[in-house]
């Protein structure tokens, strides 16, 4: 092998993992799904957010792509608009309201951008059956086929966009949540206070009125039992108007 051929290949196999790296940079991010799922029982958590889920067991449809969902709703003109790029999940199951179906957004951004076209599809009409919709946080919830408005906004009520947000380094809302607990806990400290000054108040108003009624029902029943009335109080005084009764020998002081 000659020195030419020889440097051909060293400087061909020196730019292939240049070329390749090149490549891979320049190539568009796969859609790639990482499904959320819990950590107990491994079902998703898109899943779990369904009304009443634990009975749906076996007629639930989870799906990251239009097709397993034409095959549970049937053709609909609003599965065509889901954009499953970036991670978008869906999840459908029967209800008595009718078909329910979550579709879950990675963004809020992307909720609201699907949000405006679902209303704009749903505004020209032509969809089969009744069709209510909302957005609940970063989904998009339908309920296709209901039986009626009134039915399927009670259905739709108990969809719950619940996400815990853990952040990976310093919390920059540390302080204001700090803050907020205080005032909230203060705020608990000083009502809580207050009540139990007012319920100390009115104890004691009811005690004293209570206890001054028991002791003016005594006085009374005391003096009612005098065989007459005395100014002085029951003292020994002068008999001069001739009302006071005589005082026994036997409570006078012997010698």
């Amino acid at each position: 092998m000659s020195k030419a051929v020889f440097a051909k290949y060293f400087f061909l196999i020196l730019a292939l993992p240049a070329a390749f790296v090149g490549a891979v940079a320049q190539s568009p991010p796969a859609n790639v799904r990482s499904m959320e799922v819990s950590e107990s029982d491994g079902i998703p958590v898109l899943i779990k957010h369904l009304p009443n889920w634990e009975n749906l067991r076996g007629r639930t449809t989870f799906a990251n792509n239009a097709e397993p969902l034409k095959a549970a709703l049937g053709p609909r003109g609003v599965l065509d608009l889901i954009d499953f790029s970036g991670g978008t999940e869906t999840v459908t199951a029967p209800y008595d309201a009718g078909k329910l179906l979550i579709v879950e957004y990675t963004t809020p951004q992307a909720s609201v951008e699907a949000d405006n076209t679902f209303k704009a599809r749903l505004a020209e009409g032509g969809e089969t059956g009744m069709t209510v919709y909302r957005r609940i946080g970063n989904y998009s919830a339908f309920v296709f086929d209901a039986t009626g408005e009134a039915a399927a906004n009670a259905l739709l009520d108990q969809v719950k966009y619940e996400k815990y947000v853990q952040w990976l380094g310093k919390n920059p809302f540390l302080q204001k949540q700090a803050e907020r607990a205080f005032v909230i806990t203060t705020s608990d400290i000083f009502l809580s206070t207050v009540i139990v000054i007012l319920i100390g108040i009115g104890f004691s108003v009811v005690g004293g009125v209570l206890s001054g009624f028991v002791f003016f029902n005594v006085r009374e029943r005391k003096r009612a039992s005098m065989p007459t009335f005395s100014d002085a109080g029951g003292m020994t005084r002068l008999n001069l108007d001739g009302f006071t009764p005589e005082i026994a020998p036997d409570r006078l002081l012997g010698e």
